[in-house]
């Protein structure tokens, strides 16, 4: 089967700033892998090199291998199509100003889904998906803003399942929501990824050990350590992730 992302000798410049150096990473299939690290250390820059969300930065280079299924990424590979297949998720909650279920209609409508039956029932299965239908079920009409915190998100998160991806890129998801929010939004995580491959940014170690499968550890630009996620916290191989974990910098 081989993995479902392969990364290999990632360079990535913007102009002569030497923002990642020499990564090199693989995603399994039904995966989770959190990014940690302190701020500014490149896990966002690596987050967004999967759907070529750096493309819109002009001063952006990439040199070395990034395959998804074995396809190069920065190859011949149709910009569009690939974000159908890598879906993502931000920091804070972004609904479209529209109702609930034109949110998640969206995507498949601009794909030309025109069938309201369809477009019925995959709303319906992505809001499920997303731990969110029973909470929205008699509210599809009303405003997205109309919602919680942590229903928005989930609500993104269903926009996203809803363009049927492989992948689901979340950069910081929870880091705007409250507790009881955010334990949703991490048992979902493991939920989703029965049907997909995660990477998740995360500044919440805990975080990271509760929901991950793999850790990355970032440090200016570099992957300093990755691996097995029980491996990562109780014993890991380079000093400066040590210190990380245990608080000793960051």
């Amino acid at each position: 089967m081989g993995n479902k992302i392969d990364v290999r000798d990632l360079d990535l410049y913007y102009g002569d700033f030497h923002a990642l150096k020499k990564i090199n990473f693989t995603l399994g299939r039904q995966e989770i892998a959190a990014f940690i690290g302190p701020s500014g250390c490149g896990k966002s820059t690596f987050l967004r090199v999967f759907n070529r969300m750096n493309d819109l930065i002009p001063s952006c280079r990439i040199t070395g291998a990034v395959l998804l299924d074995g396809d190069a990424i920065y190859g011949n590979m149709d910009v569009t199509g690939l974000r159908r297949r890598v879906g993502m998720v931000f920091q804070k909650p972004n609904p479209f100003n529209m109702n609930v279920f034109d949110n998640v209609a969206y995507g498949p409508r601009m794909r030309g889904m025109r069938d309201k039956r369809r477009l019925t029932e995959l709303v319906e299965v992505s809001l499920v998906k997303a731990a969110l239908w029973d909470e929205v079920k008699d509210r599809l009409r009303k405003p997205a803003m109309s919602l919680s915190g942590g229903q928005q998100q989930r609500l993104c998160i269903a926009r996203s399942i809803a363009m049927e991806p492989e992948i689901i890129l979340m950069d910081e998801p929870t880091s705007a929501l409250d507790p009881i929010a955010t334990g949703r939004i991490e048992e979902l995580m493991v939920e989703l990824k029965k049907d997909y491959s995660i990477i998740v940014v995360t500044h919440a170690m805990h975080q990271a050990s509760r929901v991950s499968d793999r850790t990355a550890f970032f440090l200016l630009g570099e992957l300093i350590e990755y691996g097995d996620t029980k491996r990562i916290f109780t014993t890991p191989q380079d000093k400066r992730t040590e210190d990380y974990i245990s608080g000793r910098f960051g």
